[in-house]
């Protein structure tokens, strides 16, 4: 018994510590949503909240832009961080 959890277990908590719970699938899943819905939506309201003030210096924007752009990513960090990686449930099927 100690043998069989074991493998599991570690397994799981991989899965956990890097996707803050959710399966591998479903990780895949939301970072799909992510990035064909809300980026687009995000990069939208951006622009918009930018373009609400006088337009700054071509690179005081560009900073604002590469900024906004940069902080999107790091509360979502935890669901794209191994999304490229193959399935790790997939060594336990085969």
């Amino acid at each position: 018994m100690p043998g069989d959890g074991g493998a599991g277990a570690s397994g799981r908590g991989a899965t956990s510590m890097s996707g803050g719970g959710l399966s591998y699938r479903t990780r895949r899943r939301l970072a799909i949503l992510i990035l064909v819905v809300g980026l687009p939506v995000y990069i939208v309201v951006a622009v918009n909240v930018v373009e609400l003030f006088d337009r700054p210096g071509i690179l005081v924007e560009l900073l604002i832009y590469i900024v906004l752009g940069i902080i999107w990513a790091l509360p979502l960090k935890a669901i794209f961080k191994g999304v490229g990686q193959p399935d790790p449930e997939d060594d336990d099927k085969r």
